[in-house]
């Protein structure tokens, strides 16, 4: 038999989550204004090497990413290894999935452990709204590139000619859909009309995650993961001596006559980043680390937001597909993190698994998922209260979930994330 005709059956391994480590996340333009992506990315790269003892390792690869992003990021991931203690033989890739990112990471890795093919990897994300990049016209772009190439002071004189103030007018940074024009909380707002979310049960979600967060804090449980930064250390944002009477007091932010959104019940723009340490068994014992859980498994779907589906509603569908590719019901969980890009995101994503039609026309299921415990959900406070720095979510909750169930000394937990393009990833994390 020739060597091409041999098939080579590998077992597949369980994933190890050994380890997480971030930054604080705090408020854009405040206590990081300064900083940038790759400060961020590589400092927390060094604070999860410090934790795990990975100084001088050679890791089988990184994957990080970013989605507010400039040119000047160039092989991002890459460049923050090199300025970690790493060996610097460790190989980054970087990647955008806009709030997917570090949990795409993940999985990315995952898959490539399971299969055998590396030991070990480190999936991460990072983000800054206070160095969001402006943009100015293609024309003046174009001109400046001109002058660059000018090989003569008459050709630079000539290159500057008809210049006009008008092409140093910048674009102001937006957040915005590039398919519809609507920002997602515009987005946001027309399915919490569709599915009915009140704005008493957005601040009331609100009100909890910030109060899970601080006693979560208070109890000790983010002194190891959520290492000191910039003088910083705790989340910036949460709040807790908030109150239902101080979140109704706050005005709709993006439909100021009849939303039920306010910045209170949406996260803040936030800068911060996250990184989660993944191996096999083997590779984790050969180390010296804990095995605090086990990624089992994980899905990404997206959704037809453009054609009037909800744009934040693709985790619906992939949670639904995990689900059915794992063989559990949504019931099987001891532990829920649903990422709360709102409230009202959150709130739809729970109505619609409790609904047989959209069940059945949306998600192909004879019954409906049903509804879960929502006292097994977000025990540690949400996105709602800790911020939002888009691509470091994803990291943030794999991390803090692992030890939660390293905490409790067993279980399951699910993770859905919803994410800009319509786009959703969901992740089944054990501890058994």
């Amino acid at each position: 038999m020739s060597e091409s005709n041999v098939t080579v059956h590998k077992k597949v391994r369980k994933v190890v989550i050994a380890g997480s480590a971030r930054i604080p996340f705090c408020r854009s333009n405040t206590f990081y204004a300064e900083l940038s992506n790759l400060d961020m990315l590589s400092d927390t790269l060094q604070q999860l090497s410090k934790r795990c003892n990975l100084a001088g390792k050679k890791i089988d690869d990184v994957v990080a990413g970013a989605v507010t992003t400039h040119s000047k990021d160039f092989n991002l991931t890459r460049e923050a290894i090199l300025s970690t203690d790493l060996s610097p033989a460790t190989p980054g890739t970087t990647l955008q999935m806009a709030c997917g990112t570090s949990l795409q990471a993940a999985l990315m890795i995952a898959g490539r452990i399971a299969s055998g093919d590396i030991d070990c990897g480190i999936a991460a994300g990072t983000d800054t709204a206070s160095d969001a990049p402006v943009v100015f016209p293609r024309k003046f772009a174009r001109r400046m590139i001109k002058l660059s190439q000018a090989c003569s002071l008459k050709d630079r004189l000539k290159t500057l000619s008809g210049f006009s103030l008008k092409e140093l007018t910048p674009k102001a940074p937006v957040n915005a859909e590039p398919r519809t024009g609507l920002s997602m909380g515009q987005h946001c707002e027309l399915m919490a009309r569709e599915w009915g979310i009140t704005r008493h049960e957005q601040d009331e979600l609100a009100l909890q995650s910030h109060r899970k967060a601080s006693a979560a804090y208070d109890s000790g449980f983010f002194d190891a993961q959520v290492g000191p930064y910039q003088g910083i250390l705790s989340d910036t944002n949460i709040r807790a001596d908030s109150s239902m009477e101080k979140l109704g007091s706050l005005r709709p932010a993006f439909d100021r006559k009849h939303g039920t959104l306010t910045a209170g019940n949406s996260t803040p723009l936030t800068d911060g980043a996250a990184a989660v340490l993944l191996c096999s068994e083997s590779w984790a014992k050969e180390n010296g680390l804990p095995i605090l859980a086990y990624l089992n498994g994980g899905r990404s779907s997206a959704v037809d937001f453009v054609g009037g589906e909800g744009l934040l509603m693709a985790p619906t569908l992939a949670v639904s597909e995990l689900l059915q590719k794992q063989g559990l019901t949504l019931q099987d969980f001891d532990v829920y993190e649903i990422h709360e890009a709102f409230a009202a995101q959150a709130l739809c994503t729970l109505k619609a698994w409790e609904d047989p039609d959209f069940c059945r026309s949306k998600l192909g299921l004879e019954e409906p998922l049903g509804s879960i415990d929502r006292e097994r959900m977000n025990i540690k406070g949400g996105s709602l209260a800790f911020g939002h720095p888009f691509a470091a979510t994803g990291a943030r909750i794999l991390g803090g979930l692992a030890e939660i169930l390293e905490e409790r000394g067993k279980g399951r937990g699910l993770i859905s994330i919803c994410t800009a393009g319509g786009m959703g990833v969901a992740a089944v994390v054990e501890k058994p």
